[in-house]
């Protein structure tokens, strides 16, 4: 086969013919001292870098300790003054010039710059500015674990040169409180900033002050002093400081180019999570190497373009490069890009990418919830692609659209393929479903029934093995009809389309869409005919009676039962009662999603003791978030 295989690309050379690279890269960004993934086929493999995120390349890192082997939110040292790094750390400082807020001025510098012989001399002049006051606001950039402010006068001027009135304000950087907040500052219409007042002191006689801050993240901190009743005041260092993990943090790689539309894999992560700490994991995908709109005032009333004046389409560099007026807004490029995807469970470690068909780029995102003493860690995100694809682009839709909760139905998955001159084909269709499917009936392409093999029916759905789809075969209607079940409103039967001859390559996803001109479902999703009759279907006993002797013949009871159109997992509990209604013992508890569930009972207790023979009733109970909902049944135990 392999001597076939030399002569047939020899001869596609011959005519002219640039035949493909049929193969499987794997991505790994961080983790760079861990071994290459093994994996018993041959495969590219491309090491990234946490540190390689460059805004000019759509990355980004903020609050992050990146590290070749993870990243994590920073954690402040409580010894550490924030004051003077404020901006490296993407911060600035601000002050009140008339009634605006404006850059901090020159000798605005000497409170932050670490030289404790260095001033600001609160001797009135800041009047020069048209203010009775000085203000000024230490701007993070995003919020922080602040714990504590100080400032203070130089040495040799301790007694009589402190500062006699002040506010202390916080605010938390939450834009829906803006506008709510007890003191405002700047100018309505520009920038203009609300805080609420930790500390309003009007007679202070210290010089060395030490304030502690509200236990809450803060962004911006106001410091606002007036002019002293006697004589002035100067402030040698503010200092500020904090303790604990950042509370938000991201960090969004750069596009990561894989050279030409390829089929995307899984996406595979490792890390850790404290109890209190979150990692909101998401990616997308896109066809072009900007993910963005750019926008540019035209100047001609509301007009805007997405041209430069040379008539070029504005990119990244061009639209940072445009005057500050110019710039109209950047908005998400919907033609080329998918929106970012949910986030993923990161206790999985894995899940499926985000794209309709085919891509060139990826992009993948971490956002990182810390509280003061919990955070997160995560070491690597990996993904594998393979190129080319099985097809351009696979488009499918099921009929039918709206179905009865927990009832068998016959579905019709209807599948358009579009393949091109590289494409490498498929013989497999993979089907996800809620729960077992009942059977798979029939395959058609074009209309005619063709011979199929069942290669997999489980829990999680069905591979069907189809005659071979090649070029030839373009844009043929696969129809594949099958029987399942429905539990959640609005469940999605996502696909995949492969080839068995290429078990390693990536599965290729099935997009959403107008696969049958015939019909107008043009979606993969199904809804539920029936709402809010309760979150539990069918409830049996098999047998209802049974007598656990150790014959062989009944000796447990199996428990099936439906949960319909839950949000999520929620708490289930299977109790035992006897007549009058006292619990007697609980055989099953834990949490579950919408689906079928079966549990078996020995007729044992706790200790492994026989119950008596007699009636019992089995009491079904779901905790839902619409409230507590239970089913029973009875129970007969003989012997």
């Amino acid at each position: 086969m392999y001597s076939s295989l030399v002569i047939y690309f020899f001869a596609l050379f011959l005519l002219g013919y640039s035949a493909p690279v049929v193969g499987l890269t794997v991505y790994r960004i961080g983790g760079e001292n861990l071994p290459r993934p093994e994996l018993d086929a041959p495969y590219e493999f491309v090491q990234l870098s946490w540190a390689d995120a460059d805004p000019a390349r759509h990355g980004r890192t903020e609050r992050l300790e990146l590290d070749p082997d993870f990243i994590r939110p920073q954690q402040l040292d409580p010894t550490v003054n924030l004051a003077p790094g404020i901006k490296e750390r993407g911060g600035q400082v601000l002050t009140k010039i008339w009634s605006r807020l404006a850059p901090h001025q020159e000798d605005d510098f000497y409170v932050f710059d670490q030289d404790p012989n260095t001033i600001y001399l609160g001797d009135g002049h800041f009047a020069a500015h048209g203010t009775p006051e000085k203000s000024l606001i230490f701007d993070f950039g995003a919020p922080l674990p602040l714990e504590r402010i100080r400032f203070y006068p130089r040495k040799q001027y301790l007694t009589n040169r402190f500062v006699e009135s002040f506010m202390i304000g916080v605010n938390d950087g939450d834009p829906v409180k803006d506008g709510t907040r007890e003191f405002r500052i700047g100018r309505s219409g520009q920038l203009e900033l609300d805080f609420d007042i930790v500390y309003d002191v009007v007679e202070n006689t210290k010089a060395d002050i030490h304030l502690d801050l509200p236990a809450m993240p803060i962004r911006r901190l106001l410091f606002q002093a007036q002019e002293n009743t006697r004589g002035i005041w100067e402030i040698a260092e503010i200092e500020i400081y904090g303790r604990g993990f950042a509370p938000f943090a991201s960090y969004v790689t750069n596009l990561i180019d894989l050279g030409s539309p390829a089929s995307l894999g899984q996406l595979q992560w490792s890390g850790y999570q404290d109890k209190g700490g979150r990692i909101d994991l998401s990616m997308r995908s896109g066809l072009d190497d900007d993910p963005n709109t750019y926008w540019r005032n035209t100047f001609r009333g509301s007009e805007r373009t997405r041209f430069d004046q040379s008539g070029e389409p504005l990119q990244l560099d061009s639209y940072n490069s445009l005057e500050l007026g110019e710039q109209d807004g950047v908005t998400h490029d919907t033609e080329n890009w998918a929106f970012w995807g949910p986030a993923y469970d990161f206790a999985a470690g894995r899940g499926a990418m985000v794209g309709n068909g085919p891509r060139r780029y990826v992009q993948v995102r971490a956002d990182f919830t810390s509280t003061q003493q919990a955070s997160s860690r995560l070491d690597y995100v990996q993904f594998a692609v393979s190129i080319p694809p099985v097809a351009s682009r696979a488009v499918a839709e099921i009929v039918l659209n709206a179905v009865p909760p927990g009832r068998v139905t016959p579905f019709t998955y209807k599948l358009k393929p579009i393949l091109k001159n590289d494409d490498l084909g498929f013989d497999r269709i993979s089907i996800d479903t809620p729960s077992r499917p009942v059977q798979v009936d029939q395959v058609r392409i074009s209309g005619q029934p063709v011979d199929f093999e069942l290669n997999r029916i489980d829990s999680e759905g069905f591979v069907v093995g189809i005659p071979r789809i090649h070029i030839q075969r373009t844009e043929e209607l696969i129809e594949v009809d099958f029987r399942a079940e429905v539990f959640t409103f609005g469940t999605v039967f996502s696909g995949r389309i492969f080839d068995s001859q290429r078990p390693h390559e990536v599965p290729q996803s099935i997009t959403p869409g107008d696969a049958d001109g015939l019909e107008d479902s043009n979606r993969l999703s199904v809804d539920l005919t029936r709402l809010g009759g309760g979150t539990i279907g069918t409830l049996s006993l098999n047998p209802p009676v049974f007598s656990p002797n150790g014959d062989g013949i009944n000796d447990g009871v199996q428990i099936e039962y439906d949960l319909l159109n839950l949000v999520g997992p929620v708490w289930v509990c299977a109790g035992l009662y006897d007549l009058t209604g006292q619990l007697l013992g609980v055989i099953y508890e834990g949490r579950a999603a919408s689906g079928r569930f079966a549990a078996q009972w020995d007729g044992r207790d706790e200790g492994g003791r026989l119950f008596p023979p007699g009636l019992y009733i089995l009491r079904l109970t779901v905790d839902a978030d619409s409230g507590q909902d239970t089913r029973q049944s009875v129970l007969a135990l003989a012997y």
